[in-house]
């Protein structure tokens, strides 16, 4: 019996079961407390809720999910590019930086009315708000990764006759690997988050939209239903970018804290 009890992974057991200890843990609370559903609905409550507006939920979630990951995709490619620029250059570096943060320190709910008097409510407002908020992580885990190289170790390659160049492309874009894929868990979460706030103020579907609609509705057990969702899709999200990160640059984690 030990010898089967030490043979459970616990560590992959773990977040299963602290989820159902959570959602245990609040049927409870609901039960004993007395709780109506329009104060806190319990997860059995919600769960009835998901099976009844699933059509509804299904097509409210892939909306937010294709917004999400198109404006991700586009933070992705842009937060690279512009990443290896402001990493290359020390003047770059600090022409654009101290822009990057100011933007980056404007709340992206202000935006959105912009964007609406720009391009209407719909879809592109949304995929643009999750750019904007998914884009800062990447550029400064880029531009950081390539900007902490030793000034020893670029010494000691321009003596041995490299360019900057080659010093960008043999040294500082594997260094910098790590980082990139690190930023990525970070952005993909933070894309979710620009989503549904575009979905909330300019849009006619998406989660957002759906939660928005049945707060105004009292239908407290939908709304819970949406977030519910919403963690589901960032979790798979979260982890699809921590196995590509572990698949790309498991090299550089070798120490037992980042297992």
């Amino acid at each position: 019996m030990t010898t089967a009890v030490s043979r459970i992974d616990w560590i992959r057991l773990s977040p299963w079961l602290y989820t159902i200890g959570l959602f245990v843990l609040w049927e409870a609370c609901v039960l004993v407390l007395g709780l109506p559903p329009f104060i806190l609905p319990a997860p059995t409550t919600i769960v009835a809720a998901m099976v009844e507006f699933w059509p509804a939920i299904w097509k409210n979630g892939l909306q937010t999910l294709f917004t999400t990951l198109a404006g991700f995709a586009a933070a992705v490619v842009g937060g690279l590019a512009l990443g290896l620029l402001v990493g290359w250059s020390r003047t770059v570096y600090a022409g654009l930086y101290p822009l990057m943060i100011g933007f980056n320190s404007i709340p992206k709910v202000a935006v959105v009315p912009i964007l609406v008097l720009w391009f209407g409510i719909g879809t592109v407002p949304a995929i643009i708000t999750a750019f904007l908020i998914s884009f800062f992580p990447v550029v400064v885990n880029v531009a950081t990764g390539l900007a902490t190289i030793e000034p020893e170790t670029e010494d000691v390659l321009k003596a041995l006759g490299a360019s900057k160049m080659d010093i960008m492309l043999k040294v500082g874009i594997p260094r910098a690997l790590p980082y990139f894929f690190g930023s990525l868990k970070v952005a993909i979460t933070l894309a979710f988050v620009g989503s549904v706030i575009a979905e909330t103020v300019a849009a006619n579907s998406g989660v957002g939209h759906m939660m928005l609609t049945a707060q105004s509705n009292f239908q407290v057990p939908l709304v819970f239903a949406g977030l519910v969702t919403l963690a589901v899709e960032g979790i798979v999200a979260y982890a699809l970018m921590a196995w590509v990160e572990k698949r790309m640059t498991g090299w550089a984690h070798r120490s037992g804290f980042a297992q």
